[in-house]
């Protein structure tokens, strides 16, 4: 079971999508010889419907001003270590800056996480939320290798995915751990099968090189960059590999860059207990009382006690599938990324303990990327393959039973399922590249690196530590006393204000500005 914290809120906007309706050509190729990248020139029209592994649905709708979403194509060498032989496609997306043409400062580029998400999808979903900073750039956004329409990770078929979310990623005995291993083993095999080409392909070594390209056949000389989640351990890779070619850039909801993947899924296991605690408390808050608990130990009790009830005895969910004990975590984890999602929260435990698990069910669907059509997108296959490919460490049954305690002792609730998401790199068909990655940037420009308090996927402490592995000189943080992942997004005007005047104005907030 890939780790549900590490998709990060890339499936965000398919949790709104997908919640409204139940509650209310890019490819490969050869490059010629004497092709020079760099000098491609990029053929911009109307935006198609997202393909399949892009999550389905309809061609983005124009902004409010009118202006209409462009889609182009650009080639990036399927080996960088071999630039001359096969090619990728990657499929970007723009909106062409609003402002005066003599305003204009370039393209900012935007990478809103996973790894695995479309952003190609997300922009356009998100895009009012950037309309001040589009007076004075083009806002581009693209899917990484391995994702969506730019030559995806296949794996397992829709068919198969639903069985393979339906299993009990919490075994307690022999006989569940032997089913959840060799499930894993089956999913990572069939990886192989479908995609073995582009595998070893994917690491985010390889997406900040295309970066670096994408920002030569785009015209600036500098990176203009706004990195979100996962996207701020992409933006410190490229600042790392091409520090004098960093423009501005702003690194929200920040990936610990000093973690293992083990230390990374302890971290998110505390994070979201956190974020978990934080929910039972607003909830029995509210002056019309909370539907789902008397008092804060309550309401976690409670869910406990579902989860428990839901290992034995799985309820109904979204037909003819029924909700089991690992959908229904997925569910609340996904359900605690932003506290926008808080209310269907407590309306999909009020509706669980009354037997009818479709609202948890259809939060855990967004995680792993299933619309309401039973239609998969690919951001599961193109996780696990750009965290396999990244992440140097293998772990073992043993070795997670043996980890249990401190996990549990991180989160009652979360910490087993987080524990056994560590065997999905187990026999993957490619080696993983280092214990982290490397983002110490000496040279670089001030980064802007903000960090949420209450963030659940990428804990608080994430943002110090980026600071500090960027260098000095480098990193400049911002704390948001807040909730959810990420702090931009959330509307603060603090934060907003801080970020519009450094990427718009070159005004560097001080460090150690603190938004509320």
């Amino acid at each position: 079971m890939p780790n549900p914290a590490r998709l990060r809120a890339a499936a965000l906007t398919a949790t709104a999508v997908t919640l409204s309706v139940l509650l209310a050509g890019c490819g490969g190729g050869t490059q010629e010889d004497d092709e020079d990248l760099t000098k491609q020139k990029l053929s911009w029209k109307s935006c198609p419907a997202p393909s399949e592994a892009e999550g389905g649905g309809a061609a983005p709708s124009p902004l409010p001003d009118g202006d209409a979403w462009q889609c182009a194509t650009m080639k990036v060498p399927l080996d960088w270590n071999h630039p001359k032989g096969d090619t990728v496609g990657l499929a970007l997306i723009r909106a062409v800056a609003s402002g005066a043409a003599d305003r204009r400062i370039g393209s900012l580029v935007f990478n809103f996480g996973g790894p695995g998400g479309s952003g190609v999808t997300t922009l356009p979903a998100f895009g009012q939320d950037y309309a001040k900073l589009r007076t004075r750039y083009d806002l581009v956004s693209f899917d990484p290798r391995g994702v969506g329409r730019s030559d995806p990770v296949e794996c397992l078929d829709d068919k198969q995915l639903d069985r393979y979310f339906q299993q009990d990623a919490t075994p307690d005995d022999r006989a569940e751990r032997t089913e959840f291993v060799d499930s894993t083993e089956k999913f990572n095999a069939a990886c192989e099968q479908h995609s073995k080409k582009i595998l070893p392909h994917v690491r985010t070594t390889d997406a900040a090189r295309d970066m670096d390209l994408m920002r030569q056949v785009l015209g600036d000389e500098k990176l203009y960059y706004f990195g979100i989640s996962y996207g701020t351990e992409l933006g410190g890779v490229y600042a790392h590999l091409f520090p004098r070619h960093v423009g501005r850039a702003v690194f929200d909801a920040v990936v610990d860059p000093t973690q293992t993947a083990e230390q990374s899924s302890l971290g998110q296991a505390k994070g979201f207990q956190l974020a978990l605690d934080n929910f039972a408390a607003d909830c029995v808050s509210k002056a019309e009382g909370c539907p789902v608990g008397d008092t804060a130990e309550d309401v976690k009790a409670r869910i406990a006690r579902l989860l428990k009830d839901l290992d034995r005895t799985p309820i109904p969910g979204v037909f003819p599938r029924e909700l089991t004990e690992t959908a229904a975590t997925g569910g609340i984890a996904q359900a605690l990324y932003s506290k926008d999602f808080w209310e269907y929260l407590t309306e999909g435990l009020e509706q669980a303990y009354d037997g009818d698990g479709r609202v948890l069910m259809v939060l855990s669907d967004a995680l792993n990327g299933r619309n309401e059509d039973g239609k998969y997108s690919n951001i599961t296959a193109a996780n696990v393959a750009i965290n396999c490919a990244d992440d140097k460490p293998r772990y073992d049954t043993a070795y997670v039973k043996g980890k249990l305690p401190e996990f549990r002792k991180a989160s009652p609730l979360f910490g087993d399922y987080l524990a056994w998401s560590m065997l999905s790199c187990t026999d993957w068909p490619v080696a993983g590249a280092a214990d982290h990655p490397d983002v110490s940037a000496p040279g670089a420009p001030p980064i802007l690196v903000i960090g949420n308090t209450g963030d659940p996927a990428t804990p608080y402490e994430g943002a110090g530590r980026m600071v500090n592995a960027l260098g000095k000189g480098v990193g400049v943080e911002l704390t948001y006393k807040g909730q959810g992942h990420g702090a931009y997004d959330s509307k603060n005007r603090c934060v907003q204000n801080a970020v519009d005047g450094y990427l718009l104005d070159g005004k560097v907030p001080a460090a150690g500005t603190v938004c509320s």
